[in-house]
This record gives structure tokens, C-alpha cells and sequence, in this order.
């Protein structure tokens, strides 16, 4: 009898759940639907705004100049379709996510990156704000009752998405797709159903009477109308720049959702622009451009509110994508000390929770400045994105001078290419936008771009500070020093005990230390102490201005003069319950920070858990 070979020892379980789930970390990344849901609704919502955006800037040509719409939006389409091809080959290429920060940093120097990186933070904020600001003002066209609200409406979307966020980005996405899918469908639904009606099945929104041309329809008109409607485009690096949040092969799925992207985008932008020339849209008095056509499509009825719901919906979940993007941007950042080192830190589950919350925090801060305006959002929208697609667009063309491998040339020219059309959108957009806020974007990025230069400096002056040019050898305690332990109590019980006990096992002199407050509290407490008596001398510290602070930090100092090793040992209440933490003083807390900003002794915090 053959006896079966021995079973593959169990590896033993880990009793917490939550560090069971951080040590499946791929277990919380994103799949491809789940990255088009998570990552890529920036852009895809974006054909709620860009159309209409093509549309207010052809106007002032006159009623005519619609029907240039569709041109613009093929001209959009092929920068689009140059952008997805360039960003997969950024994602190949930088698989470490950062999208044009990464090309910049690796390929074209300090201060490309630097400025694309500012230009990244800013995009990603705005974005929050210009998706939810969008997503309100796209429900009120349905329910005109909820126009004096947007602000709370905004608001209460970004503390959804904030803690979403917060749970983990595997989560999020999942909660995503569904209305992601629906979203979809509803968006060819109306070009489709548009379509197959010669005329519109219902007219919705004030007649704003008629529309005089106040410029001529030329080329600059036209380049207004493209660098407007380019902001559909907001959005398509955001893969290129999560791509660590993908489940391995992470480089191919991150591609997969790219192009998916792409398809879906460029389909909607072009349909929606045929059904405008079609139906001959123009701005009416509440309503947005796509409301106009989703009532084109299906009237006033269900399919109308639903539309019109899942735009508000999905132009809401469209700022996830910046929480998807952002604070892994804040964790290069942090590791290439241009931010502070905590954006690096990730929690249990892998987040970034302190890049999450100040992107909450910021976006918060621009919706009440703007009062949830998407016409006072939008001037600044889009130039840091295209600042970013140009940057990496250039750092590509001289990756594939430098690295001449396979296919290098046609990449060069497609990347060259890319540049130039994202550079001409740029300066158009900023062109025409400068004086209704664009000229605030002169301003921010160069302070955001000082700040990261700052913070480099310093993270350098402190490792070289810190640097050591000769390995020392270590001075041991003299013999006749020994090392003094203070501990200062407050009561004599439990947890004094095991305080105490902790410091005798330390070794050298244990001094316990009481601080009084009045004489009558000082005599009660020696006279416990006395009748304790556990071998220890009991040092009274009297408080004239009921301060706990200054006579400790005073004795210490005082036990320091002669040059001994001096350590406080301070108790600190653990809680079983978090909320419960807020029950209890936090004096140790504060005698903790006291004693390291205002004296050299080693502090050192012993924990009491309460059952």
C-alpha cells in the first residue's frame, strides 16, 4: 500500500479580521469594471457638461454656428483617441502609477514635475467640486424644489464619497457599478431613441428669446468651442495615474480600462453633438443641454427622471475618481519628500486616509467659496489637466528618443502629436477663460510648486542633518550614574501599581512624583502613601496656578542639571471602546508633549487597558 503523501502544513490563522484583510492586499484592488467604475466616471460624466460646453461657446456665433458642434466634437474625439493610446503606453512605462508626474519626474527633470504635479492637485480638487457641483445642478433641472439647495446637496455627496473612500477603494468601486452601468445605458438610450425621432418628443426650459451673435463664427470661435468641450476630456489619466490600484496584471487591466474608456466616451461625445445638430439645441432658461435631449428622446415621462437622476447620480460619483487618484499622487509626492510623510502612510485596509481627507477637505472649502456654481468652477476646470496631458506627452517623446526600442518612432510621432494638440487646447482655454478666473490658476499652481520645492528642502536639511559621516563609537552610563526613572501618579490603585512595577523593572532609581494642588490633597496622600509604603519615596510637587505641567517639567529639568539619564514613565487609559477614550482626561497626552518640547528626558508611556 502506497501511504498519500503528507498534507502541506496550515498556516495559522490570524485572529484580527481587519489584519487579515490588510494582508490580502490585491483582495481590495480594483478589477477593470471595477476601475471603469472607480476611475474613469470623471470622464465619462463629462459628456453632461462638454456638449453643452461646445454649445454656449458656438452660440455666440448665433443660432447657425450649432451645427459646427459635431466637427468640434470629432476634432475632440481624435484627441481623445491620441490621449488613450499615449496613456497606455504611460501606464507600460510607469506602472507605478503617477501619470504625468511619473513621466516628468523620470524624463524631463525637477521642475516638469513639480509643475505637473501642481497641476495634477489642482485638477484633482476641482474635479471633485466642478462633478458634484454638475451632479446638483443636473438634479434641480428635474426637480426645479431642490434649486435653493445645491450647496447642502453638494456637500452631503462629498461626506458620502468622503467615507466610501475611507472604507477602502475595492468597496467604492463596487458600490459604483451598478450606476455606472445604468448611467451608460441611459446615455444611448437617448441617442438612440433621439435619433430615431425627426422632431423632439417634448421642448423643455424657458425661451430665452432671440439669440443675437455677438462674434463672428471663425477659427477662433471654433478653437473656443474645441478648448471648451475639451473638458470631456478631464478624467482619461486618472487610470495611468491609479494603476497600483489594480488587482495583478495590473499594467494590463489598467490598459483594458483605458480603451474601454475611450470607446465608451468617444461614442457618447459624438452621438450626443449629432443629436444637438439634429434637433437644432440651443440654451434654454433652467435646464441643462442634456436634459433638453433626454426629454427630446423619451418626453417628460419615467425615462426622463430617471435619465436626469442617473446623470445627478453619476456626476456625483464622478469625484470617486479623484478619490482614486489623488492620494496615491500624494503618496509619490510624500515619498519623493515634495509632501509631508504621512500622505505615504496607508491604514489597515490600503488607503490613503490623510490624502483622502484633505482632498475632502479642500473640495469642501472651493463648493462653499463658489456656492456649488458650476458656471464659476468651470473657468478653472481643465487647464491643470491639459497642463499634465502635455507634460507627459513631451517626457514620452524623449523616453522613445532615449530608449530607440521597438515600434520607437511611430510612439515619438503619436506622443509629438498628442503634445501639440493638448498644447493648443491649453492655451486657448486659458486664453479665453483668464479673466472670468482662469488668472487665479497664476497664482495657485506656482505656490503649490513652491510648497513642494519647500518641503524637499527640508526633508534634505534633515537627512543631512541626521546623516552620519563616521560610524561613532557608543558611550555607555558611567558606572557610579544610575539611571533615574520618574513617575508621576495621581492616586494609588491598580493602575499606580503596574505603573510602578514597570519602573522598577527598568532598572536604576524609581522616584514616583505627585503633583498637589492645595495642602489638603498633598497630607491625603502622603498619609496613604505612608500606609502603602512600598519602599519608594513619594516626591511632592505643590502647583501654585493648578498647573500640572510647568512643576513637572521644572523637576525634571532640575534632575537633569548634573547631566543623569533621566526617563518619565507616564500611564496612559486604554480603552476597549473609542468612543469611551473621550471619557477620560487626556492629561498624559499633554504631559507627554510637554515634557519632549521643554526638557532632554526620555519619555516613555506605559498603557493600563480597561476591561
Amino acid at each position: 500500500m502506497v501511504s498519500a503523501p503528507p498534507s502541506p502544513p496550515v498556516p495559522p490563522r490570524v485572529a484580527d479580521p481587519r489584519l487579515r484583510r490588510a494582508l490580502k492586499d490585491d483582495a481590495h484592488k480594483l478589477t477593470s469594471v471595477g476601475g471603469l467604475a472607480a476611475l474613469s466616471l470623471d470622464a465619462l460624466s463629462s459628456v453632461a457638461y462638454g456638449p453643452e460646453a461646445i454649445v454656449l461657446a458656438l452660440i455666440a456665433g448665433g443660432v447657425g454656428a450649432i451645427t459646427f458642434t459635431l466637427p468640434v466634437a470629432i476634432a475632440i474625439t481624435v484627441l481623445l483617441i491620441v490621449l488613450v493610446f499615449s496613456y497606455r503606453q504611460v501606464i507600460a512605462v510607469h506602472p507605478e502609477g503617477g501619470g504625468s508626474y511619473a513621466v516628468a519626474k523620470k524624463d524631463l527633470g525637477r521642475g516638469a514635475s513639480l509643475l505637473a504635479a501642481a497641476s495634477l492637485v489642482v485638477d484633482y480638487v476641482l474635479t471633485v467640486a466642478v462633478s458634484l457641483a454638475a451632479g446638483a445642478a443636473s438634479l434641480a433641472s428635474a426637480f426645479p424644489a431642490l434649486a435653493p439647495h445645491l450647496l447642502s446637496i453638494t456637500l452631503i455627496g462629498l461626506a458620502i464619497l468622503t467615507i466610501l473612500n475611507l472604507i477602502g477603494i475595492s468597496e467604492s468601486a463596487k458600490v459604483l457599478m451598478l450606476p455606472t452601468a445604468l448611467f451608460i445605458v441611459c446615455i444611448l438610450a437617448v441617442i438612440l431613441f433621439g435619433l430615431a425621432h425627426s422632431t423632439p418628443v417634448a421642448v423643455i426650459g424657458k425661451d430665452l428669446g432671440p439669440i443675437e451673435p455677438v462674434s463672428a463664427l471663425g477659427i477662433i470661435l471654433v478653437l473656443k468651442a474645441f478648448a471648451a468641450g475639451c473638458s470631456s476630456l478631464t478624467g482619461v489619466e486618472a487610470i495611468a495615474n491609479g494603476v497600483p490600484a489594480f488587482k495583478t496584471p495590473a499594467i494590463k487591466r489598467a490598459q483594458h480600462t483605458e480603451v474601454a474608456l475611450g470607446v465608451l466616451l468617444g461614442l457618447m461625445l459624438i452621438g450626443l453633438s449629432i443629436l444637438i445638430k439634429a434637433h437644432h439645441v440651443v440654451p434654454r432658461g433652467d435646464v441643462t443641454i442634456l436634459a433638453q435631449l433626454s426629454a427630446a428622446a423619451f418626453g417628460t415621462g419615467i425615462p426622463f427622471y430617471v435619465t436626469n437622476v442617473t446623470v445627478a447620480l453619476i456626476l456625483g460619483f464622478a469625484a470617486n475618481t479623484s478619490f482614486g487618484g489623488l492620494p496615491v499622487l500624494m503618496s509619490l509626492l510624500a515619498k519623493d519628500d515634495r509632501m509631508p510623510h504621512l500622505f505615504a502612510l496607508r491604514a489597515e485596509k490600503p488607503v490613503y486616509r490623510y490624502g483622502v481627507a484633505a482632498l475632502a477637505a479642500f473640495s469642501a472649502l472651493i463648493l462653499i467659496a463658489s456656492d456649488a456654481d458650476t458656471h464659476r468652477l468651470l473657468p478653472l476646470f481643465a487647464i491643470g489637466v491639459f497642463i499634465g496631458f502635455t507634460i507627459s506627452q513631451v517626457g514620452l517623446v524623449k523616453h522613445w528618443f532615449g530608449a530607440r526600442t521597438s515600434g520607437w518612432r511611430w510612439k515619438a510621432v503619436l506622443n509629438g502629436f498628442g503634445a501639440a494638440l493638448s498644447a493648443v487646447a491649453m492655451v486657448v482655454f486659458f486664453a479665453s477663460k483668464f479673466t472670468e478666473g482662469a488668472w487665479l490658476l497664476v497664482i495657485v499652481i506656482p505656490l503649490l510648486i513652491l510648497l513642494f520645492g519647500r518641503t524637499e528642502n527640508y526633508y534634505q536639511g534633515v537627512k543631512r542633518e541626521l546623516t552620519l559621516d563616521e560610524l561613532p563609537t557608543l558611550t555607555p552610563n558611567p558606572p557610579d550614574q544610575t539611571p533615574l526613572v520618574i513617575v508621576p501618579i495621581d492616586d494609588i490603585n491598580k493602575r499606580t501599581v503596574q505603573l510602578l512595577e514597570a519602573a522598577l523593572h527598568l532598572g536604576g532609581e524609581v522616584v514616583p512624583v505627585t503633583i498637589s494642588r492645595t495642602d489638603q490633597k498633598a497630607h491625603a496622600m502622603t498619609k496613604r502613601w505612608d500606609q502603602w509604603n512600598p519602599g519608594l519615596e513619594l516626591v511632592v510637587l505643590p502647583t501654585a496656578h493648578r498647573s500640572l505641567v510647568t512643576p513637572l517639567v521644572e523637576y525634571v529639568k532640575k534632575r537633569q542639571a548634573d547631566g543623569r539619564q533621566v526617563t518619565v514613565l507616564i500611564t496612559e487609559i486604554k480603552t476597549t471602546r473609542r468612543w469611551h477614550q473621550i471619557l477620560h482626561n487626556q492629561t498624559g497626552i499633554v504631559l507627554t508633549a510637554s515634557l519632549i518640547d521643554r526638557t532632554d528626558a526620555i519619555v516613555a508611556n506605559y498603557p493600563y487597558r480597561m476591561n
